[in-house]
């Protein structure tokens, strides 16, 4: 094995082994950055711009180092890519004999004892034919498999209702009480882990484990000397989802029939269990009736008040208890009887810790969604919490992304986990922005509140994708701007329309790429994590400023929390958050040498008001221009985007 500097080297083992490669001085400054915070055990916040390789940056040092060390991701697909790719690529070309692992989190693993459930009571509780060939592909699936993981079927999507019958939850996990404890994915995925010197997590499962510890309930990960986070942009708020308590229709639901199912199997004479369980399915169904409007999130305390809120949380709490009641009857005929009653047990706490009173540190809010509902109390500020876990790992703590930075300043990002003692380092884009792209802001566009605004951005826009021949994005702050976009281009534009929601995201993107002069119109989860290289995409469009909505019951408390410590909510959270997911969004258009096009950002607050001069200073160093014609002379240019 080589050293880092070594490794990068133009006669390095990463230039002997890989095709293409070229040493890269902001690659090589960030790969010696992490490692000597390593070395040092110092906490280090790297920005790395969009074409750094910044991912081999971090991967290097971590395979070099002789250190345990977890990779957190921000998605699932970044994990499988950095497992079944990268980590591989770089283990051959630098001879580093280094043990890793994938680790997910356990609703990833197919659960033997559940599909066996499934198979054999699953239908009594209504399955339909189509998930009955879904079921059969799976089962011939099991048979195969070494590791369980779901993504390695094909012909079942991802979103299919059945996973969530035959994969487990930590709730309705027997543990080593489980008969298929032997053959369970989950427990050698972990041991998997606890042996390897490298280990691809993801944020979800970096949280969940701290939040297991703190509830006294072990661990899931192993000890580590270094936690690598990439794409750490999303890290806080990943924490939220996790340092809250919340209870849903679908994880009472699914307590409902898994007892349906139990009951069959070990206490068919249980009359009283079977008429509990349907019972809580019932005021489940009531409750969500009297929380009224579907697709709704707002405060509690816009319902608390109305009689029938208070009616259907009463009945369903009482429903719960009822369902308690039987399953402790019942708990001795089974362990999976017994399961469910501690889960029973579990949600009861969890929706008398929501029923507790506001305080200033937390806010209460509800969810609906056309036949579901949540219920959530989640911490306004993740920093002491964060700062607690720090100290219970004990690690070396390295976060990464290309998007940390507001005006070259890690204020923001440091503040909202507390971190006070990291080292901030950045490294720019070794793209020619200037050469490879053109900023265009429209003039004479009306305030974005106004009625007709999404139809005026489109009326900018025209020209541009006119000039471009489609191969654009369409990236909207609001579902609502989506869907009005969508219908006033359906029949009207010479362009093939892809339009979030109408596909699979993947599939989504395939026939755009495929198109060659295609459409499409996305929201947030096409702002990020989308990497879409060559002529395909030459035009990135942006409604608006993509400030967190003052009306979201997480957002409005936060700022008010802000507003009692004296500090202004616009300029300590609505301001950077926004410059960071406008940085996301812009850095879907160049993702390679070769690439060139227009962003367009139609927003006219970023000239009319001063604070948009903090996003315009925050972008890659692009040429703007608000004159049309320099966009049409931009591809009308047939140079390429670097000379040969």
């Amino acid at each position: 094995m080589s050293g880092v500097a070594e490794a990068f080297a133009e006669d390095g083992p990463l230039a002997r082994a890989l095709a293409g490669f070229r040493p890269r001085e902001a690659q090589s400054g960030m790969a010696r950055a992490v490692e000597q915070a390593i070395r040092d055990g110092r906490c280090l916040i790297a920005e790395a711009g969009t074409g750094t390789g910044k991912t081999f940056a971090y991967l290097v040092p971590a395979l070099l180092s002789g250190k345990r060390v977890l990779v957190s991701t921000g998605t699932r697909n970044l994990q499988d890519q950095l497992f079944q790719k990268d980590v591989p690529l770089l283990r051959q070309a630098l001879a580093a004999p280094v043990r890793t692992a994938l680790l997910k989190g356990r609703s990833n693993y197919l659960c033997p004892y559940r599909l066996e459930n499934v198979v054999d009571f699953g239908f009594r509780a209504g399955f339909s034919e189509h998930e009955a060939d879904q079921l059969e592909r799976i089962r011939r699936w099991a048979k195969t498999t070494r590791g369980g993981d779901i993504a390695e079927v094909d012909d079942v999507p991802e979103g299919s209702l059945l996973w969530r019958s035959v994969t487990s939850t930590a709730e309705n996990c027997l543990g080593q009480d489980c008969g298929a404890y032997d053959d369970c994915h989950v427990v050698k995925a972990r041991k998997a882990a606890q042996e390897a010197q490298i280990t691809i997590i993801n944020h979800h499962l970096l949280w969940a484990d701290w939040a297991v510890k703190t509830d006294g309930f072990g661990e899931l990960l192993p000890e580590a000397d270094v936690i690598i986070v990439d794409e750490a942009h999303q890290f806080a708020d990943t924490a939220t989802q996790f340092l809250g308590v919340s209870l849903s229709t679908r994880q009472l639901g699914e307590l409902a029939d898994d007892t349906l199912i139990e009951r069959a199997k070990d206490a068919p004479d249980m009359g009283g269990l079977a008429d509990a369980a349907t019972l809580l399915k019932n005021e489940l169904a009531a409750m969500r009736a009297a929380l009224g409007e579907a697709s709704r999130r707002d405060a509690w305390h816009s319902v608390a008040g109305h009689e029938a809120v208070n009616t259907g949380l009463r009945r369903m709490e009482q429903s719960l208890l009822a369902l308690a009641a039987q399953l402790k009857l019942a708990s001795v005929r089974g362990k999976g009887l017994e399961s469910c009653w501690k889960r029973c047990d579990e949600f009861i706490q969890r929706l008398e810790a929501f029923l507790a009173e506001d305080t200033e540190e937390s806010v209460r809010w509800f969810e609906t969604h056309r036949r579901g509902f949540s219920l959530s109390r989640t911490p306004l500020d993740i920093a002491g919490e964060f700062a607690r876990f720090r100290k219970a790992r004990q690690a070396t703590w390295i976060f990464t992304s290309a998007t940390l930075s507001v005006s070259g300043r890690f204020e923001h990002f440091s503040r909202q986990l507390g971190i006070c003692d990291a080292d901030c380092r950045r490294w720019e884009s070794p793209f020619d922005y200037r050469r490879q792209s053109l900023l265009y802001l429209p003039a004479g566009l009306p305030e974005p509140g106004a009625p007709d605004y999404t139809r005026a951005v489109l009326r900018a826009a025209y020209p541009v994708l006119k000039a471009s021949g489609g191969r654009a994005f369409l990236l909207f702050t609001s579902h609502q701007a989506l869907t009005e976009a969508a219908s006033i281009l359906e029949g009207k534009t010479e362009f093939p329309l892809f339009v979030q929601g109408t596909q699979p995201k993947a599939r989504l993107l395939e026939a755009f790429r495929a198109s060659g002069n295609g459409l499409l119109l996305g929201t947030a989860s096409f702002w990020e994590g989308v990497d879409v290289r060559g002529e395909a995409l030459s035009c990135v469009v942006i409604d608006k400023l993509p400030f967190a909505s003052p009306g979201d019951p997480v957002v409005s408390a936060r700022l008010e929390a802000i507003r009692r410590r004296g500090h202004s909510p616009f300029a300590v959270f609505q301001l950077p958050a926004a410059v960071i997911t406008l940085k996301q969004g812009a850095g879907r258009l160049i993702r390679d040498v070769d690439d060139r096009g227009v962003l367009v950002l139609a927003d006219p607050r970023l000239t009319s008001k001063s604070y948009g001069r903090v996003f315009l200073d925050s972008l890659p160093p692009m040429r703007m221009t608000r004159e049309s014609k320099a966009v049409r002379a931009f591809f009308a240019d047939p140079q390429p985007a670097v000379s040969p």
